[in-house]
């Protein structure tokens, strides 16, 4: 499903214009971002949790030269799935 498809699926059972549906997704996904660029999480009940997870530095090889590198610690956007979620795909 593509954003687009995304957009006319929540305009169809939502009762909303397609432009009002692109705003509506365009602002959840603004708030999700902001939220996590905050150091935050955002838990949608029953569908699960956007959360920031902090990654370790380690050790790697480059593929190119087979030279051991290390990889630096960061952060990564992480999506934990709901029990309600899990249950209806399950």
């Amino acid at each position: 499903m593509t954003k687009k498809d995304l957009i006319a699926a929540i305009a169809e059972k939502s009762g909303l214009s397609k432009k009002d549906s692109e705003a509506a997704l365009a602002a959840f996904v603004s708030t999700v971002e902001n939220e996590l660029k905050a150091g935050g999480s955002v838990q949608v009940t029953g569908f699960g949790t956007f959360e920031v997870r902090e990654r370790a530095p380690r050790k790697a090889l480059n593929p190119r030269t087979k030279e051991p590198i290390t990889v630096p610690a960061g952060k990564t956007p992480a999506f934990k799935a709901g029990k309600a979620l899990k249950d209806v795909i399950a």
